[in-house]
């Protein structure tokens, strides 16, 4: 009974800081980013990701493969376990990095507008063709993407099967694959669960995984490699 309650407690003050962190500075960074744009600010963005994941009172740390070049462009691909995945990995990589968000999210009041004033990629039903040209046009930045290509965040700690649409325009806009293996944050916060439980975080960046020359018949082998990757980190000991 005094566990649960314990518990209990500590979620709901590290809910009620982690939203007093979040509002001012998610405020602060809307309007800058619309005033300087998005890669201006990438400094205060990295002070906010690190910020909220250490709110959940975690122990946050980040294993990098030497193969992949701070000053490349690539496809990050991450494993789907909560809302707190994009300020988990962020900082992991010096990357600026633009996210890939459901166009449905962008009606959300407050979000939608740091969404949108960061550039963030919507992706619409029936939108391919718009939405790979919006990877382009990032990729011709120097902007790396960031994407969980699950779809859909896991609901018992495996890694789910992955979708071949982000590797064929991974390929297309001339990136290299690389993948990322969070181990942790799935028992920080459950899914149907209010409770933060702190405790290790650890993003794996590993090695870049080339798309030049896959074909389309090989691109669900290349987004199954990619997976079997991240699962073998997240398996070892």
């Amino acid at each position: 009974m005094m566990r649960r309650l314990w518990r209990a407690i500590r979620s709901v003050v590290l809910w009620t800081v982690g939203a007093l962190w979040m509002a001012p500075m998610m405020a602060l960074m809307t309007v800058l980013g619309w005033a300087l744009g998005p890669r201006a600010i990438d400094g205060l963005s990295r002070v906010y990701c690190r910020g909220q994941v250490a709110l959940t009172g975690s122990r946050w740390r980040a294993v990098v493969d030497p193969a992949v070049d701070p000053n490349a462009t690539y496809l990050f691909v991450q494993n789907h376990v909560n809302l707190l995945d994009h300020v988990t990995m962020y900082d992991a990589t010096p990357h600026f990095k633009q996210g890939v968000e459901l166009e449905a999210h962008f009606r959300i009041p407050f979000y939608g507008w740091f969404m949108r004033s960061r550039g963030t990629i919507p992706v619409r039903p029936g939108g391919g063709r718009e939405f790979a040209e919006r990877v382009q046009s990032e990729v011709a930045k120097g902007n790396s993407i960031l994407a969980f290509p699950e779809g859909t965040r896991t609901r018992t700690g495996a890694v789910g099967p992955f979708r071949k649409g982000m590797f064929r325009v991974a390929r297309d806009a001339g990136v290299a694959v690389v993948p990322v293996a969070v181990r942790g944050m799935f028992d920080v916060n459950r899914p149907n669960s209010w409770h933060l439980n702190p405790g290790d975080v650890t993003v794996y960046v590993l090695a870049p995984v080339p798309t030049e020359g896959v074909s389309d018949a090989s691109l669900q082998a290349l987004a199954d490699d990619v997976r079997a990757r991240i699962v073998q980190r997240l398996e070892a000991p």
